[in-house]
């Protein structure tokens, strides 16, 4: 099992997200007991490219500092939503032989989405637990509604097990 740290760079990881300090307590609580209890943390970026904000070099793609990586511990970048595709991570995951990735980040409705349905589609078992993947308010819906139609609706049953807070902690260690 491995902890999966999708795109929470500083540009996006901020009190404008849905449910902003519940995320940010959670997914910090996972990354400090994951590590405790040595599960691998892997990290993914997003990179738009290079005339677009976030990207590499510029102010706001490092990751979060309230999530930064160790030393050592792995970090895949991405041009596309899912961060599975040309990345290295399906691979190196495959040589590894892990089967369950417990993933949280952002954003829930676009690069969340997309990694947890290819993860899914590549043969994981993909675990998300209550609360730990945020979005904004869109046109059409708000970060709440978002988050609730992916997480109750649309992945749960389907392409994730959709688990508790306390159900997650158990499973890094706690």
């Amino acid at each position: 099992m491995v902890l999966l740290v999708v795109d929470t760079q500083q540009m996006i990881t901020n009190n404008k997200l849905y449910n902003f300090e519940v995320f940010e307590e959670r997914v910090k609580c996972l990354i400090e007991v994951a590590r405790i209890n040595n599960l691998e943390v892997i990290y993914v970026r997003h990179d738009d490219g290079p005339d677009c904000e976030l990207t590499k070099g510029k102010e706001g793609f490092e990751i979060y500092e309230g999530f930064a990586p160790l030393d050592g511990e792995k970090i895949f970048d991405k041009t596309v939503n899912s961060s599975f595709k040309g990345t290295g991570l399906l691979e190196y995951l495959k040589d590894k032989g892990e089967d369950n990735i417990i993933v949280v980040g952002l954003q829930t409705d676009y690069c969340m989405d997309a990694t947890i349905k290819c993860g899914f589609e590549h043969g994981f078992n993909m675990i998300v637990p209550e609360y730990t993947n945020s979005t904004f308010d869109n046109d059409f819906m708000s970060g709440e509604k978002t988050y609730k139609y992916y997480n109750q609706y649309m992945w749960n049953k389907r392409y994730a097990k959709c688990v508790s807070f306390e159900d997650a902690m158990e499973m890094v260690g706690l």
